[in-house]
């Protein structure tokens, strides 16, 4: 029987999976553990949670960016590791937090390989680390601080902490939706409640989940002590990426076409290509970019 390299620590394990997508992560054990490869799968299946959680579109995000081999990395909410075998491979050691078991089961059996990568199964706020990390990311988990972390201001608390287990030099790695994403505006329902407009109207009526403007988020992390931020912006979403722009190399007219909604259906309120276009033309892309995906430092280096 094939050895499982990976560590997976439940010292922090409350018995509760706090998060999941329902019975298909069962099916993505069972993926995970009988095919090496998910080209298959993902051909003959039209369910988002199997895209989502096992495109290899997803390494997109951060396969270009140039991590130090030797660094440490903390990657909090795992999911069920799209991204966690890519960090294995880009550097020394991974640590990677997971709320749910289920999920970092599944971590564990797509990463077995890997002799480098611990999983903790917890929340945040109860863990304690031993060591500081040189990078650590947020991919789709800030917007969640207002359900899993207590106490007034939840995101800045969280990104506060995280910056508590960060080198004095590291680097935090967000990747989250913008609320004033063109695709909401164009008909496409907001990614975790599946309402129209409620970002734009200001979620009126949120559940603890929120997303942020650009100069939210830049006030978020500058107030939460990470004064040193860079934004990029992956076209059509950080989710599954075919493009990442900067404020340096920003989009030309004609880079983006309708922004597809897998989980759900949306409406086609305008004309989203020529709308883009516009916003291109006039300079107001980082204003109306789907999603953000930052790299944040202390200091001024």
């Amino acid at each position: 029987m094939e050895r499982n390299k990976v560590k997976l620590n439940l010292s922090y394990y409350k018995g509760i999976d706090y998060y999941s997508d329902g019975e298909v992560e069962d099916e993505l054990l069972e993926i995970v553990r009988n095919y090496n490869s998910y080209d298959k799968i993902l051909h003959n299946n039209e369910r988002w949670p199997i895209l989502y959680h096992l495109s290899p579109i997803r390494w997109n995000l951060l396969e270009w960016y140039p991590f130090d081999k030797e660094a440490s990395l903390l990657e909090i909410g795992a999911g069920c590791g799209a991204l966690t075998g890519l960090f294995c491979k880009q550097v020394n050691q991974v640590t990677a937090v997971e709320l749910s078991r289920k999920r970092a089961e599944i971590i564990s059996e797509r990463c077995k390989d890997h002799d480098n990568l611990e999983i903790l199964v917890g929340n945040m706020e109860d863990i304690r680390f031993e060591k500081k990390f040189d990078f650590i990311t947020l991919i789709g988990v800030l917007e969640y601080a207002g359900k899993y972390i207590s106490g007034p201001q939840p995101h800045k608390k969280f990104i506060e902490l995280v910056r508590s287990f960060l080198k004095p030099n590291g680097t935090l790695i967000i990747a989250i939706e913008n609320k004033f994403g063109l695709k909401y505006w164009a008909g496409a329902r907001e990614d975790h409640s599946g309402k129209l407009f409620e970002s734009i109207e200001g979620y009126l009526d949120n559940d603890g989940v929120e997303t942020f403007s650009r100069m939210e988020l830049e006030e978020l992390l500058i107030a939460s002590g990470m004064t040193n931020n860079q934004f990029y912006y992956p076209l059509p979403d950080y989710k599954l990426p075919n493009q990442i722009y900067s404020d340096h190399y920003l989009p030309k007219p004609g880079a983006a076409r309708i922004t597809p909604n897998y989980d759900r259906n949306r409406y086609l309120m305008f004309n989203e290509q020529s709308t883009f276009n516009q916003i291109v033309e006039n300079n107001q892309f980082p204003f109306f970019a789907n999603s953000f995906l930052t790299f944040s430092r202390q200091g001024d280096e």
